[in-house]
Order: structure tokens, then C-alpha cells, then sequence
């Protein structure tokens, strides 16, 4: 058999094809660094490291910049060939990341962990540190996650709606000023006219989602599909029934929570229980 010939003269190594896709489409779309972090809410330092091939950046990254770029999904493929693990983002959890881009509203249910729209940086690294994520790995999957919260933000941002079970505020960071920042920015947040935040206190008692984190998403053809996950795999759920079940669950929850602003209240006492630091 003849040897393959290079159709395009580009790599035919993955992390060096990546990176070539990525210097070719920017120069194509006429952008700086600094115009492309602008428009996408990453630091532009993060697009010119990917493009020196210093760091692959995050699933959420590679799927930005295709949509930016209207590349349908090239770049995030490339980015699952050049990380080396193609199982680890199976097909249902990229089709996940397509249809969060594009909902026009989410709510979501949080049972041990904040979600990652609400996390900061010092939760998520804790948060993914103790999951067993390590080195560079650790390092882009921080900054994809930091790159999603801005998704709530701008003018545009669809409307999402967060129950926080009473557990997740009663699991602090380690570090007392990180956790504090932490709570800063859920009250921060929830000030933003499209994010509604509640909690679920422990006198609730019993409900149908002890066991159970769960994202929907309305999209713009009218349907709803639901997201659930554990520590250990998640899954995308668009059958309308199962999804039905869930919604009504969620419902059941919903009710049983604090209202906003009592939850805002709850937040804030959890925070003035956070300790000083004595230095300051």
C-alpha cells in the first residue's frame, strides 16, 4: 500500500494540527489576541499560549472558538484527538456543551457542589483537585470552567435559576478566605436580573432529588432536556418523559426552597460564620 499523502501540508500530529487550526482561523477572521479574548471573555493570554501550543486550553474553549469561528465542531474534535483521551467528553457530553450555548433559559438543582456557572476559581481548583485532577490537566480544565460563567454575563445572557441544597453551603473550603470570596460571589451574582438563587434548607426534610444534581435546559425549538450528574458520570436526557419526571421533582424542590431574597439572607449569615483573618 503506498504511504497516505498529506492532502493539506499541514501536521499530521494532533496537538501541532490543533495549533496551526487555531493560528490559520484567527488570521483568516482578521483578529488580535486582545480583540478575540474580548469577544469570547477570555483572558487573550490564554488564546496566544493554545496558539504557542503551551497549553490546549478546555473542551469549552475549543467549543468557543468554534462557534466563533463557524467551524462546526473542527476545533473541539481536534482538541479531543490532541488531549489523548478521546473517551474522556463522550458524544452525549460535547451534544451537552452545544445545547448549553444555546439555551435560552437553565435551572438547575445542586445536591453536594455549587455548579460550575457559579463556581470560582479557587472552588473549582479544590473542587477538581480532589476529584484527582493534577498539572496542566487541572490548569485547563480551571480556566474552561472559569470560561463558562461567562455565558450568564453581557446583555444577552440566558436566565438561570440555581437551588442550592443547605449541604453545599455547609461545605466550606479549606482555605477561609477563598470560601469567603466564594460566598461573596454568589451574592454578587445573584443581583444579575437574569440569575435567580435559592436554598434548600436541611428542615425541608425529604425530597425526590436527595440523591440527584440536575441542569435543564429550554432550547429554542420549544424543548427541554436535562443534564444529570454524580461524581463519577453524568447524563444527557432528552426523552420528554424521563425529562417530565425530573421536571417535576425539580418543582417539588423549587416550592420547598427559600425565596430569593430569604436565600440571599441565608448566604449572607453563612458568610459572617465564616473566621476573619487575624492579619487583616
Amino acid at each position: 500500500m503506498p504511504p497516505r499523502r498529506a492532502v493539506t501540508g499541514r501536521s499530521q500530529e494532533p496537538r501541532q494540527r490543533f495549533v496551526e487550526e487555531l493560528r490559520l482561523l484567527r488570521a483568516q477572521k482578521g483578529d488580535s489576541l486582545r480583540q478575540l479574548g474580548d469577544v469570547l471573555g477570555w483572558d487573550w493570554s490564554l488564546f496566544g499560549k493554545m496558539e504557542k501550543g503551551q497549553t490546549m486550553g478546555g473542551p469549552e474553549v475549543a467549543q468557543a472558538l468554534d462557534q466563533y469561528y463557524g467551524t462546526a465542531g473542527l476545533l473541539l474534535t481536534l482538541w479531543e484527538v490532541a488531549a489523548g483521551d478521546p473517551t474522556q467528553f463522550k458524544e452525549r457530553y460535547r451534544r451537552y456543551m452545544t445545547l448549553e450555548a444555546e439555551a435560552l433559559s437553565l435551572w438547575h438543582y445542586a445536591v453536594s457542589v455549587l455548579p460550575g456557572l457559579l463556581q470560582t476559581a479557587d472552588y473549582a481548583y479544590d473542587l477538581l483537585s480532589a476529584g484527582g485532577m493534577s498539572g496542566d490537566e487541572l490548569t485547563r480544565n480551571v480556566e474552561a470552567r472559569m470560561g463558562r460563567r461567562e455565558l450568564l454575563e453581557g446583555n444577552h445572557g440566558p436566565r438561570f435559576r440555581s437551588v442550592l441544597s443547605e449541604a453545599v453551603l455547609r461545605t466550606p473550603l479549606e482555605d477561609a478566605e477563598a470560601w469567603r470570596k466564594q460566598l461573596e460571589h454568589l451574592i454578587e451574582i445573584a443581583k444579575r436580573p437574569n440569575v435567580t438563587l435559592q436554598v434548600l434548607p436541611f428542615s425541608s426534610g425529604l425530597y425526590g432529588l436527595e440523591s440527584t444534581a440536575v441542569m435543564f435546559l429550554r432550547l429554542p425549538d420549544g424543548r427541554t432536556v436535562a443534564y444529570t450528574e454524580s461524581a463519577h458520570r453524568g447524563e444527557l436526557i432528552e426523552d420528554p418523559q424521563p425529562v417530565e419526571r425530573l421536571q417535576r421533582a425539580y418543582d417539588a424542590v423549587r416550592d420547598l426552597a427559600l425565596s430569593p431574597a430569604e436565600s440571599r439572607k441565608f448566604v449572607m449569615r453563612t458568610l459572617e460564620e465564616v473566621p476573619c483573618d487575624p492579619s487583616t
